[in-house]
């Protein structure tokens, strides 16, 4: 009998806790599980989201920082990285590999609030697709962003070359193999390079 370790793990574990657990709740268990990164859906269930490979780490450091160059130069918004999360309207607590935050909605917030999970919904959010990750459930997230009004969604397939833009009460608009994907108007004169993260 073999033993799994952590890494062959699925990319992700649902867990159906039967209640919901408050707010307070999810932020003293999140802090009591630091090895982990959590999610909470709409409905509640606890996503437990499992170590990154290499390659997976590697592609999501240059979509950050890639964000977050053309951020620094273009100077609305802040750029935040998978570690941050997020509580949206319909209650899901979610952490997008990579989001941005027009600084005019970021600065509403009260100060306190910004150093806990901001109360926010991102105006960009993107996802990149790791080896043992359902595409149907990334696609469905990235559905769910834009019923809470997230202005521009991105889905990154890298093992498929593929990626997919939402907007909302649009239809989802698939690229195949780009050298880069413009994220233009939402992001003002963003041209995602891909090398490397393909």
């Amino acid at each position: 009998m073999s033993i799994m370790t952590p890494f062959d793990w699925p990319a992700q574990i649902l867990l159906h806790l039967g209640a919901k657990m408050t707010d307070d709740e999810f932020f003293r268990f999140c802090d009591l599980n630091g090895n982990f990164r959590f999610e909470r859906t709409s409905s509640g269930d606890l996503v437990i989201m499992t170590p990154t490979g290499g390659g997976s780490g590697h592609r999501n450091a240059k979509l950050t920082s890639r964000i977050d160059a053309w951020a620094e130069r273009e100077g609305s918004g802040l750029v935040f990285d998978s570690s941050t999360q997020f509580k949206l309207p319909n209650g899901a607590i979610r952490s997008p590999d990579t989001s941005w935050i027009l600084n005019s909605r970021w600065e509403t917030l009260p100060e306190e609030d910004r150093e806990r999970v901001a109360e926010i919904v991102p105006d960009f959010a993107a996802d990149l697709r790791s080896p043992s990750d359902s595409l149907r459930g990334l696609q469905e997230k990235m559905l769910e962003y834009m019923e809470v009004g997230v202005r521009l969604g991105l889905l990154i397939d890298p093992h498929q070359k593929v990626a997919y833009l939402y907007r909302p009460g649009q239809d989802v608009e698939r690229i195949d193999d780009p050298n880069t994907i413009d994220l233009s108007p939402e992001l003002p004169g963003c041209k995602l390079k891909m090398r490397g993260i393909w």
